[in-house]
């Protein structure tokens, strides 16, 4: 059984992804984790896409798209290579996780929007590709 007090983020995800929904008190689990240390690492970012990928279509609490959003956001948006702006291995790498499991629900979607208007500039790739999205 989880303890989402005591748990770390990998046991969390791991919990989550067993019974395939998540609730409002893993979301908090989650963010409280994640945010313990100011910044959004890449092995947490790979971790929420794969969570959702594992929760989806499920009805999971709504918070859960705010914590994806803003999780990933952070991640593309506050690191200390190319703060503010997505860099072609950003893209990339988001291209990728995008397009891993072969559509783009609804989270997804809502982080697309969100980084839309969140970036100061975009590489032409992810332009292009939000752009046959229909983003």
């Amino acid at each position: 059984m989880t303890d989402l007090e005591t748990d770390s983020f990998t046991e969390i995800v791991k919990s989550i992804l067993e019974d395939g929904i998540i609730d409002d008190a893993e979301v908090r689990a989650l963010r409280k984790r994640l945010y313990a240390d100011n910044k959004i690492e890449k092995d947490e970012a790979d971790a929420l896409f794969e969570l959702n990928n594992g929760v989806k279509g499920k009805s999971n609490d709504d918070t859960w798209v705010y914590l994806f959003t803003d999780a990933i956001c952070d991640f593309l948006l506050k690191d200390k290579t190319s703060p503010g702006v997505v860099d072609d291995d950003e893209g990339a790498w988001l291209i990728k996780k995008i397009e891993g499991d072969g559509e783009i629900d609804v989270t997804e979607k809502a982080l697309l929007k969100k980084l839309k208007e969140r970036a100061a500039s975009l590489p032409a790739n992810l332009l292009e590709k939000l752009k046959s999205w229909g983003i």
